[in-house]
Parts: structure tokens; C-alpha cells; sequence
């Protein structure tokens, strides 16, 4: 079971750091609101953190 927790902590925090390199800190904060709002059931907050990672993943143009 400590195992599985590493894996998934080790996997999260890459994902986080792929992220933050490619989208900067908004990307981070983004991800975090979403995160936040999900686990609180906050739709407020999940749904602005889904706009913003939603704006930085779309092309401008």
C-alpha cells in the first residue's frame, strides 16, 4: 500500500511540474482551484479553475 501512495505522489508531482513548465504559474493555479474545488465540491471554484486551464490549453488565434 506505501508503495501505491509513493507511485501516485512521485506521478501527481510530475504532473504538476510538467504543468508549471508549460504553462507557467497560472497553469499551477489553475490546476490547483480545480483541485480544490473538486475535493470541497465547490463548483465555483472547480469551474474557474477548468476555465483557466481550459484558456491556457486552447491556440490563440
Amino acid at each position: 500500500m506505501p508503495l501505491i501512495a509513493l507511485a501516485a505522489a512521485i506521478l501527481i508531482a510530475g504532473f504538476q511540474q510538467l504543468i508549471e513548465w508549460k504553462y507557467g504559474p497560472l497553469g499551477i493555479v489553475g490546476l490547483l482551484a480545480l483541485t480544490i474545488g473538486l475535493k470541497a465540491r465547490n463548483t465555483l471554484v472547480s469551474g474557474v479553475g477548468a476555465v483557466l486551464l481550459v484558456l491556457l490549453l486552447a491556440p490563440a488565434g
